[in-house]
């Protein structure tokens, strides 16, 4: 792997962290156990690995965000997760955010575009 091929997988990881624990809480504004959360962000676009899913639902557990309850489905004990109240407040408080800093970014963007492009056409 070339030098900048690490450096983008590196920043493009970055940057997956914190959109995969917003859409995380977002799923579990429903019920669902690791597979099927897993299944419905890969639907979505957001393949996660198991490496990372289980340890960032152990985490976001731990801060009050989510509950979990084992219950027996299918003749397997599974681990059910689903936002907390707590969760519930910070993932509107997030969702937000993210909306603000989206906004953000694109403006940036489009600005820097509109530059580029008004340049490249005085330049003609």
């Amino acid at each position: 792997m070339t030098l900048a091929e690490n450096l983008f997988e590196n920043l493009r990881l970055e940057l997956r962290r914190g959109c995969l624990t917003l859409a995380v809480l977002a799923q579990l504004r429903q019920e669902h156990y690791g597979y099927t959360l897993r299944k419905a962000l890969a639907g979505r676009g957001l393949d996660i690995d198991e490496s990372t899913l289980y340890p960032l639902l152990r985490r976001l557990e731990t801060q009050g965000l989510l509950t979990s309850e084992w219950r027996e489905e299918d003749k397997r004990n599974k681990r059910f997760y689903r936002l907390s109240s707590d969760g519930v407040q910070m993932f509107g408080q997030l969702l937000e955010e993210w909306h603000a800093i989206n906004a953000s970014i694109n403006a940036a963007i489009n600005s820097t575009n509109a530059t580029t492009n008004s340049t490249t056409n005085s330049n003609l």
